[in-house]
């Protein structure tokens, strides 16, 4: 098994991956430099033995707009040419091969709320989804499954919430 080590590097040193297939539109960046700047940089971006990414592009652009000279890096040198481009793939993936727990999602922000927690948007849920949450009733008991038709909404922006019905994952189109 590897070591990892958290090192602090400079963000200059930091080389994009050429082929990084995920892509990061400003909304995003604004985000994450709002959680860092909020939390803390506490998710060091993956950096091979020359110091190209690995996975955290979206990170690094957002330490850039923050203006950052010193950013938490991880070497993943114990990977191989196959497995860095397969593992970048799965980082960014895997978790949006899962849907939502509605009921504890909902409880969730409501602890958040009881705790004075100001910003929900921190979270990374936009205000309409924040809405919707608290508008969509508490499901029975009996009822296993989530009609989905309650969960879609206009945004006064014209994006539409749509929640897939096999994985109950919300996302919103034009």
């Amino acid at each position: 098994m590897n070591t990892l080590t958290v090192k602090w590097i400079s963000i200059e040193t930091l080389i994009p991956y050429i082929n990084n297939a995920k892509q990061h539109p400003p909304e995003q960046i604004d985000q994450i430099a709002a959680s860092i700047q909020a939390f803390g940089f506490n998710d060091p971006i993956g950096i091979d033995t020359e110091n190209v990414i690995i996975e955290g592009h979206g990170r690094l652009l957002a330490a850039q707009k923050l203006g950052l000279e010193k950013i938490p890096v991880i070497q993943l040198g114990h990977l191989s040419e196959a497995e860095r481009k397969a593992y970048a793939l799965a980082h960014n993936k895997l978790t949006l091969n899962t849907g939502w727990d509605l009921e504890l999602l909902r409880t969730e922000f409501e602890s958040l709320k009881e705790l004075d927690f100001k910003d929900l948007q921190l979270t990374g849920f936009r205000e309409i989804e924040l809405s919707n949450l608290s508008s969509v009733p508490s499901l029975p008991e009996s009822e296993p499954e989530l009609d989905e038709s309650i969960l879609e909404k206009e945004d006064p922006n014209n994006f539409k919430q749509v929640t897939c019905p096999n994985c109950q994952e919300s996302f919103y189109v034009e």
